[in-house]
């Protein structure tokens, strides 16, 4: 048992010294406070980090197939008015919607920026009592009401009860529709002097499109659009003969649900043109990204980047509206973001080597010092010998 204890005594590295062998020093206790202090203090920062979740970042091929896309947008107008703006969504499938008035708020806005009246863009008309009859007279008991299209009729039974459907029906014929206090729909409506009353006035307009995970782009325009022999036109108020100020701010702009740390950058940009009408466009890049908390709970959102470009008035094409687009197309590349803690045991080797590295740093500093002292003190007992 004796062997086995001298040989266990053998492997001690740490051999001891007999206190009478120590030598104190002033400078040896100044490092050996000043190290006792940065040691507590990377201890409580190792300490600080290990309490708090870190994010780790992944790029992956994005996979993913079949999915749709939820584009949330905040825009204010404040020299188009609400009547006149509309949105459209075209993508590269070939799916087109115009005029898309689902799960959109329009704000009315003075010169001022403060809000007149809000509203939900929505589909339909107010009701109309005892509207007239494309014969002329009252509608009678249990008699249905068919108006006219006003030469806007697909068939001989065609209706159109609305100035919706006016506007409708003249779309489909690739007409324009200019003399809109003529249309007996309208006119009840008091669509041509909504028109009018909301001149001088602004607009915001807030909302959400589902759309394809395809590439595409969604657009605002100031009127009316619909799709005609390849190109696209406008039949509201007559707009060859107005100009428009497509001048704008983005509130904000989301390709899918917001998640910690993300940056969209066009939030709370503002463009103000000069030109009348002009193509404002947005080309943007969207990038896939899932998020992954603490608890596990998993966001599938996307961030995007952007670069811009203004076309003037007089360089516009047929086929390009005035208005503000927004071009987007999907990276290859999705990335993930997981929040986790720090390991303990890697929260212990960090405070192992902050102890130890300090402690031999320390210890090198203080030869170093303690040597140097001593040799200078033999050198100058050396001289004063000779």
């Amino acid at each position: 048992m004796e062997g086995i204890y001298q040989k266990l005594r053998n492997l001690d590295a740490y051999p001891k010294i007999n206190e009478d062998f120590y030598s104190r020093t002033l400078s040896g206790g100044l490092i050996t406070l000043i190290s006792s202090i940065l040691m507590l203090f990377l201890f409580f920062s190792e300490f600080s980090l290990y309490l708090h979740a870190v994010t780790e970042t992944k790029l992956l091929v994005d996979t993913t197939r079949g999915q749709t896309l939820r584009i949330n947008f905040d825009i204010t107008f404040p020299a188009i008015r609400c009547s006149l703006l509309s949105v459209d969504a075209i993508d590269i499938s070939g799916e087109q919607h115009h005029d898309i008035r689902h799960d959109i708020t329009k704000k009315r806005i003075n010169a001022h920026g403060d809000v007149i009246e809000v509203r939900q863009d929505g589909i339909g008309a107010p009701k109309i009592d005892k509207p007239l009859q494309r014969h002329g007279g009252r509608l009678e008991h249990n008699e249905e009401y068919c108006g006219s299209c006003f030469g806007g009729e697909m068939s001989d039974d065609h209706c159109c009860n609305s100035c919706e459907e006016v506007r409708e029906a003249y779309r489909r014929k690739g007409w324009a529709l200019t003399n809109m206090d003529l249309i007996d729909q309208c006119k009840r409506e008091g669509f041509v002097q909504m028109i009018k009353d909301e001149e001088g006035e602004g607009c915001n307009i807030n909302g959400s499109l589902e759309v394809n995970r395809v590439a595409g782009n969604f657009h605002f325009v100031p009127g009316k659009s619909f799709h005609q022999s390849n190109f696209q036109l406008l039949d509201l108020l007559d707009m060859q003969k107005e100009s428009y100020n497509i001048s704008h701010r983005i509130n904000r702009l989301a390709f899918g649900d917001y998640f910690p740390g993300v940056v969209n950058p066009l939030d709370g940009i503002q463009l103000m043109h000069e030109t009348p009408n002009g193509v404002q466009q947005f080309f943007i890049k969207v990038v896939p990204t899932i998020y992954t908390d603490i608890r596990g709970r998993t966001v599938h959102s996307n961030q995007y980047s952007v670069t811009e470009h203004f076309k003037k008035s007089e360089l516009m094409r047929l086929d390009s509206l005035p208005g503000v687009y927004f071009i987007y197309d999907f990276s290859p590349i999705k990335v993930t973001f997981k929040e986790e803690h720090t390991s303990f045991l890697h929260f212990m080797t960090s405070i192992c080597a902050i102890i130890g590295g300090i402690f031999t740093i320390a210890g090198i500093v203080d030869s170093f010092i303690y040597h140097g002292r001593r040799a200078i003190k033999k050198k100058m007992e050396i001289g004063k010998f000779s």
